[in-house]
């Protein structure tokens, strides 16, 4: 479980392809303090740790995950959001997050304004997640709250150090991010399905 506070960024150092899976070493100010086994949220999505060396540890992504996010699309020396698992009775300062990305979403726009950003995204429907206006959505990891929510597409609004901490200076039209949806949100929509 995870708040999508991010804590710090990482850096993928190596993608090493084994059959459908991609095991990925990332570099980190935080690697002493890991082990073996533990889960980390990567752009919002739990991968267990398998292997450290020095400042760098190794995660695996399988089918299922790369079907989902953007790390079919991962590269080496991209920038990763990264968050520990929460500790039980500790501050939840963003939300519910569970590391269970849903999908991807495209970034269409990216409009600096005076002391902010905001930027724009645009998703499949046809997997029926939803968002709703001043609603909960997790972008790569980040607990943010939804602006401007459309049938396909939402905005957030991003402070300086948001911007700062996170790869969010990265995007640009075009860019590849990770969703998940709201839980509680992907509840409701369920039982109104039924």
């Amino acid at each position: 479980m995870f708040t999508g506070i991010i804590e710090s960024l990482g850096i993928i150092k190596n993608i090493e392809q084994d059959r459908d899976n991609f095991h990925i070493t990332i570099e980190s100010n935080f690697t002493s303090e890991l082990k073996i086994d533990q889960s980390v949220a990567h752009n919002g999505v739990c991968l267990t740790i398998v292997k450290i060396n020095g400042n760098e540890y190794t995660v695996t992504a399988i089918k299922e995950t790369l079907d989902k996010s953007n790390f079919n699309f991962a590269k080496i020396g991209d920038k990763v959001n990264l968050e520990r698992a929460m500790i039980l009775g500790a501050r939840l300062d963003g939300h519910i997050v569970q590391g269970h990305v849903d999908q991807t979403a495209t970034c269409t726009n990216v409009k600096e304004e005076d002391g902010s950003w905001v930027y724009t995204f645009e998703y499949d429907t046809s997997l029926n997640n939803i968002t709703i206006e001043k609603g909960s959505i997790t972008v790569n990891g980040t607990s943010l709250t939804v602006v401007n929510s459309r049938k396909n597409s939402f905005s957030v609004a991003i402070i300086p150090y948001t911007q700062e901490h996170t790869n969010f200076h990265t995007f640009k039209n075009g860019t590849i991010v990770n969703l998940e949806f709201d839980v509680i949100g992907k509840y409701v929509a369920k039982l109104i399905e039924k």
